[in-house]
């Protein structure tokens, strides 16, 4: 059973069923997976609750971020294998005065808190995922992993068609990266053991809406399959993955 199932209505399912929003769209042939701010600022330190968790790591999504993180590994090591590019994003480390968090600042009365009391950078992506010499890390501001980075520059360069989506917040960074790589007419995957919010209803819907209307949500068995089955080296004209590997 997907995970929006149960929040939905009879009504909800009919609606959105007689109105055609249960179209698999199907992925491409040169796909690079996204990974959407899998950070310590999202997933705390330690597995734990997430209520302890927050004390600490105001962002954190406390269990669920530690339960996906397994999968993430898996479809990583998937794609490296098959020599698929693999983009991380993570968020900046801001001026001392908060300036550049611009709007951030508006819409959380702990935004001003300042680092969490242990020795991590919470923009420090997990340890567990950690890139590797060829991946692609992007730092940002704002929630899409598109709005002022170069990440569609990238993916014109290596001639991608097709993003596979992990992270967190479903419901915030994940559903901008998203909608906006569907508005640049990428084909979109979501993957749902991969993918993480705090809020479990806010996770449950999003993934709901984006699979109706910008994406295709998949499972992590779904996205393995298809990577395995494309050529491996699709991009080696353009990432020395063998040399980089070596280093």
């Amino acid at each position: 059973m997907k995970a929006w199932e149960k929040f939905l209505t009879n009504q909800d399912k009919d609606v959105f069923g007689e109105a055609g929003y249960d179209v698999k769209a199907g992925l491409g042939k040169k796909p690079a997976i996204l990974i959407v701010d899998v950070n310590y600022a999202f997933c705390g330190d330690k597995p734990e609750p997430i209520l302890e968790s927050i004390k600490t790591w105001r962002n954190s999504c406390g269990m669920a971020a530690w339960e996906a993180l397994p999968h993430i590994q898996n479809l990583l090591a998937t794609a490296r294998d098959k020599h698929i590019p693999v983009v991380y994003t993570t968020g900046k480390d801001l001026r001392d005065d908060g300036f550049d968090a611009g709007g951030w600042r508006r819409k959380n009365s702990r935004a001003s808190e300042g680092k969490a009391a242990v020795n991590i950078r919470g923009n420090e992506i997990m340890k567990e995922i950690e890139p590797i010499p060829s991946d692609i890390v992007i730092e940002k501001l704002k929630p899409s992993a598109f709005h002022g980075t170069p990440l569609l520059g990238y993916l014109v360069d290596l001639g991608i068609d097709s993003l596979l989506i992990c992270g967190t917040t479903t419901s915030g960074c994940v559903r901008a990266s998203v909608i906006d790589a569907f508005s640049y007419n990428f084909k979109v995957g979501i993957v749902e053991e991969c993918t993480f919010d705090r809020g479990e209803a806010s996770h449950a819907i999003n993934l709901f809406d984006m699979n109706a209307k910008y994406a295709d949500v998949v499972n992590i068995e779904e996205a393995s399959s298809y990577l395995k089955s494309l050529p491996t080296g699709l991009y080696d004209d353009k990432i020395a993955f063998k040399a980089m590997a070596a280093k």
